[in-house]
């Protein structure tokens, strides 16, 4: 397990971005089903409740913080309007994004 410092996980890969009917103005990349033991792992260290996962993540080179989604047995992670603007993302969409589950203890 890494140490306080660090991230619990640290994962990268590329997602098409989708509209899911949810709170708007957010679209959504899915976590790849390769990525969701690790997580579910993870969260158990980072997760505050409500099965929402707290990440730092980076979308099109764009930092940003979220929480990732619990749907259908993997996670949901949404794209804030503001970094959709700034990353230049769109619905359908590839995006290259890297995501960090933190310890409790180092969020910010």
């Amino acid at each position: 397990m890494p140490d306080d410092d660090g991230p619990l996980t640290d994962i990268s890969f590329a997602g098409a971005v989708i509209e899911w009917r949810g709170p708007a103005p957010y679209r959504f990349v899915a976590i790849p089903d390769e990525h969701v033991g690790e997580i579910r792992y993870a969260a158990l260290r980072a997760s505050y409740g409500w099965g929402v996962v707290p990440v730092q993540a980076t979308a099109n080179g764009v930092d940003f913080t979220t929480s990732l989604f619990p749907r259908d047995g993997g996670y949901l992670l949404p794209l804030k309007a503001v970094v959709q603007h700034a990353a230049r993302i769109d619905e359908g969409d590839v995006v290259s994004l890297r995501i960090r589950v933190m310890c409790r203890s180092v969020r910010r």
